[in-house]
């Protein structure tokens, strides 16, 4: 069956790209293109060429000036014969020369068949077909990274080296099943073991990096917490460049978990803005405080906002380090050694430097002291741990950003390494460890290998899955049905 769909964005732009894939996908393109040079036709040309000419309607009218670019299998994107054609980005020229298309027997495309073909017609596994989709929507550089990283194969090579361990470790144990009764041994107990330990800790390694990747993915999350009037939603709309959350002096203003993403170097960051922590008998406030509570704990960097005019005075100052103390106490249950902390002190523009110089230590000390023998540690770097601020006027927001940015521990990606992103696969490594473990807890107990033989099948089957090695007409349905309608 031969596809059609349109694959360039919706809308109006300069050019727009129709693409065709199937067996009759160059005749069918060839009955309604006309070469400006008679001896160039389609038919003829040879693959990855480009030809000018017209493309004319049913009645022999002019639809637009096109260039075609012609693909024949197995070498094209789907491994079937393929057809672009570059039209005017017109929405009318557009449908036009779809429906023309589907005259001459082409069907509308479903959403990511064409990338479902490819990977049918062995042009790439699962996990690189779906590295498509996560190209398209790439929206940062480290995305776009990691998306062309498993697009190219780096995945599906570890992978595949982890199932060749588990044929060996499956050889084994057969023969050690058909010499058991001539006393011939191929490998010992201990072999088999270190052997099943080397896959778990593989395993388990690709499955953790999935924070990571999950988090460059979507965006890594950076919650801005502190008390009621700290600052907190005009640093988010500040940090976003849109009035995203509503300030108020009204305290308790904001009861809800507000976010949205922004780019900083290449990075997507998810802001979060969340409601003031205090003691309160209202309901909703105290809603929004657990929901703070949470998003906290999932937080890549937290952003802790303190109110700087506290700073004026040693009295005040004093009072300011005993409720951050208290607000330390709340939120220490949720914070993690993997995460970074910045206090930001913020409207300083309403407190002198001179103040800020001789009471903001008083703070730090306490703060310090505070932490002593906890996960977070504050004091390796006061320039990235403490950043002086106004967010009202704008001022040494700069720093933050940098302070952000250098808080981003991102790994710098070699050829090879690979950051699962994708939560299906997250799962299927998943239960592929939980298989493994079982196979290793069979050998230290010195059961029968054939016993060991199901979990080791069931770890094979699962990464297996990743790849579309092993699979069903439902789940890639799902899979593809996520796609965009021309790819």
């Amino acid at each position: 069956m031969n596809i059609a769909a349109i694959s360039s964005p919706a809308g109006i732009g300069g050019l727009a790209v129709i693409r065709i894939s199937g067996p009759d996908s160059i005749s069918i393109v060839e009955s309604v293109f006309r070469p400006f040079r008679r001896e160039h036709i389609l038919t003829e040309r040879p693959s990855h060429t480009l030809t000018f000419g017209s493309i004319v309607g049913n009645g022999g009218n002019l639809i637009d000036e096109t260039v075609v670019s012609l693909y024949r299998a197995p070498h094209s994107f789907t491994g079937e014969n393929v057809v672009e054609i570059s039209c005017h980005g017109s929405q009318y020229i557009q449908q036009t020369l779809l429906k023309l298309l589907i005259s001459h027997g082409c069907r509308l495309a479903e959403p990511g068949e064409f990338t479902r073909r490819a990977f049918q017609n062995g042009r790439m596994d699962l996990s690189q077909a779906e590295a498509v989709a996560d190209l398209i929507a790439a929206n940062s550089r480290a995305s776009h990274r990691l998306a062309m990283s498993q697009m190219k194969g780096s995945f599906s090579r570890r992978l595949s080296a982890l199932r060749d361990q588990l044929i060996e470790l499956s050889s084994l144990l057969e023969l050690e099943l058909d010499f058991s009764e001539e006393e011939v041994e191929f490998a010992n107990r201990k072999q088999l073991k270190d052997l099943a330990a080397d896959i778990h800790a593989q395993v388990s390694t690709l499955a953790e990096s999935f924070r990571t990747g999950d988090a460059i993915r979507n965006g890594i999350p950076v919650t801005i917490i502190g008390e009621t009037n700290a600052g907190k939603s005009t640093l988010l709309n500040l940090l976003l460049g849109d009035d995203k959350a509503i300030v108020s002096e009204v305290k308790g203003t904001t009861r809800d978990v507000i976010e949205d993403t922004a780019t900083l170097n290449g990075t997507l960051l998810r802001f979060i803005d969340t409601a003031g922590i205090r003691d309160t008998d209202d309901k909703v406030e105290r809603l929004g405080i657990s929901r703070t509570y949470q998003r906290l704990d999932r937080a890549a960097i937290v952003v802790w906002m303190i109110d700087g005019t506290r700073l004026g005075d040693a009295s005040l100052t004093e009072e300011l380090a005993e409720d951050a103390i208290r607000t330390l106490r709340h939120i220490m249950p949720y914070l993690h050694r993997e995460q970074r902390l910045i206090i930001c002190i913020n409207k300083a523009d309403l407190v002198s430097k001179t103040q800020l110089q001789r009471n903001l230590p008083t703070l730090q000390g306490s703060l310090n002291l505070a932490l002593q023998g906890t996960d977070i540690d504050l004091s390796s770097s006061s320039e990235l741990t403490y950043v002086t601020l106004s967010a009202k006027e704008g001022t040494g927001v700069s720093l933050l950003r940098e302070a952000i940015s250098r808080a981003v521990a991102i790994p710098e990606m070699r050829e090879g390494d690979v950051i699962v992103t994708n939560l299906r696969h997250y799962q299927a490594l998943t239960d592929a460890d939980a298989a493994i473990l079982r196979v290793s807890a069979a050998l230290e107990a010195n059961l029968s290998g054939d016993l060991i033989a199901e979990d080791l099948r069931q770890c094979n089957f699962h990464l297996g899955s990743i790849v579309g090695q092993v699979t069903n007409d439902e789940i890639l349905s799902s899979i593809f049905s996520r796609f965009c309608v021309g790819k």
